[in-house]
């Protein structure tokens, strides 16, 4: 089960953190990769790892809140692959500033990256999904689309939010082409942008206090949903929302 042998996967924000994870873990089950990011050194670097696995591995630099860069991107996965099948949505990006801290280009900044990009992709990469009558797309939402906060982050909440309803009515869009379209909700876990909160002694007393599992979450544990989403087992799931937080949202 699980196996991906022969299936092409794009993942954007691929140059760091969670990003990398994701490309390395479907790497390991068989696919070969696209990686996308603005840091096409860094793309590379984890090129060379996914090589050394011996999988095939084409980088791209893009922004994907540039829509012609999204559309460049396309026609190098297909050029080089002819076919695309999954599809990780992981670009993304939040600042912790309150409503009233939060300027007009903040929030059109984090609507773009967050929400934007995730409509654009999905958008350009989902027309060949549907020449083959196959694909995955999955998003990578938060749990603060699902639930607010007292400590700022309003726009981020906001087009996370974006992102849960996006990826209910995509899925139930696109469920005639044999597209799947579902998202994962991450809790806490540690980031290129999260690193300096993670390690911080008063966030880690405010997670034993409000987090069930009592601890943020460890590397590679987003890995199995998201493993599962893209795979052929995963055929009747779409429009779901897999909440991977340690319980926090359950209470």
């Amino acid at each position: 089960m699980f196996d991906l042998t022969g299936r092409i996967a794009v993942v954007t924000g691929a140059s760091s953190g969670i990003g990398v994870q994701f490309a390395k873990a479907l790497a390991e089950q068989g696919a070969d990769l696209v990686l996308l990011a603005r840091r096409k050194e860094k793309l590379d670097k984890v090129a060379s790892e996914i090589r050394d696995r011996g999988r095939k591995c084409l980088t791209v630099k893009c922004d994907v809140t540039d829509t012609q860069q999204i559309k460049d991107a396309v026609k190098a996965t297909i050029d080089e692959y002819g076919k695309v099948d999954i599809l990780v949505n992981n670009a993304g990006a939040g600042g912790e500033d309150h409503i009233f801290e939060t300027t007009d280009e903040q929030w059109d900044k984090e609507m773009a990256l967050n929400l934007k990009g995730v409509f654009v992709a999905a958008r350009e990469f989902g027309k060949e999904m549907k020449k083959n009558n196959y694909g995955r797309i999955i998003n990578i939402a938060s749990m603060y689309g699902l639930i607010g906060s007292m400590t700022g982050g309003i726009a981020y909440h906001a087009s996370k939010g974006g992102v849960v309803n996006f990826t209910r009515a995509l899925g139930a869009e696109l469920a005639q082409y044999g597209i799947t379209v579902n998202a994962i909700a991450p809790g806490f876990f540690a980031s290129e942008a999260t690193d300096h909160l993670i390690d911080a002694e008063p966030f880690k007393e405010m997670v034993k206090a409000t987090c069930p599992m009592g601890c943020s979450g460890k590397e590679g544990e987003l890995n199995p949903a998201l493993i599962y989403l893209a795979s052929d087992e995963a055929s009747y799931t779409t429009g779901s929302i897999v909440v991977v937080d340690g319980g926090l949202t359950a209470i």
